[in-house]
């Protein structure tokens, strides 16, 4: 019987001390997510900003434009399966350009995530792979900070340029007979990017009045 005591109080004890420990584990997780949650998100906000300059220079809106946006449900011009964002630039009041969410679906490797510039005169502004799993060393070119010509990075092509200069029916690589450049050895990757960026700027300027009178924040 006095064994059976000493166990039972042991194990008891034992609870009691794994309860305690798992108290202040929590207690003490919940502190530093406290303390370090503003610098997650304000570096966050920064990343999205740095990402959100790069296909649509700063000079070109003086709005905030992260407080600026509306959201679309899934769309397929934009490879959107479960809808995305668009944030929408103004300069003086007047709207100035989108900047899309979107996915090229058919990259090599699978999903290319992309964010894409478009101004109010039908104009790429530019592009960016914001993810991607193509072939390191070969497709992964898509992305600027990858591509081995920093001086003339592969996506720059993109910049600037509308239907006007490229007619729709060649939006695509010149390997397929379009416009466009592409690396020998990675067309798949050149090809899905190329493609998405057609796509997208055809629903941007197509939706764009509507986009812009849309009240901010709201699903459209």
């Amino acid at each position: 019987m006095k064994d059976r005591y000493t166990a039972t109080r042991t194990s008891l004890r034992t609870a009691g001390i794994m309860l305690l420990f798992t108290l202040v584990f929590t207690a003490l997780m919940a502190g530093t997510y406290r303390i370090t949650a503003p610098a997650i998100e304000a570096s966050e906000l920064a990343e999205r900003m740095r990402l959100i300059n790069d296909v649509l220079p700063p000079e070109n809106y003086d709005n905030v434009l992260l407080e600026d946006f509306v959201e679309v449900g899934p769309v397929a011009e934009l490879g959107l399966d479960q809808g995305g964002r668009i944030y929408r630039a103004r300069r003086n009041g007047e709207p100035a350009a989108l900047i899309l969410e979107a996915v090229a679906p058919d990259g090599y490797a699978g999903r290319i995530r992309l964010a894409v510039g478009v101004d109010t005169g039908g104009r790429l502004t530019g592009i960016r792979v914001t993810a991607h799993r193509e072939t390191p060393g070969l497709g992964d070119y898509i992305d600027p900070k990858k591509d081995r010509e920093r001086a003339k990075p592969w996506i720059g092509q993109f910049a600037n340029i509308s239907f006007a200069e490229v007619a729709p029916e060649r939006w695509a690589v010149r390997r397929d007979g379009g416009a466009f450049a592409y690396r020998i050895g990675a067309t798949i990757s050149a090809r899905a990017v190329t493609d998405a960026a057609g796509r997208a700027l055809a629903w941007a300027n197509e939706r764009r009045d509507a986009l812009f009178a849309a009240e901010t924040g709201s699903r459209i």
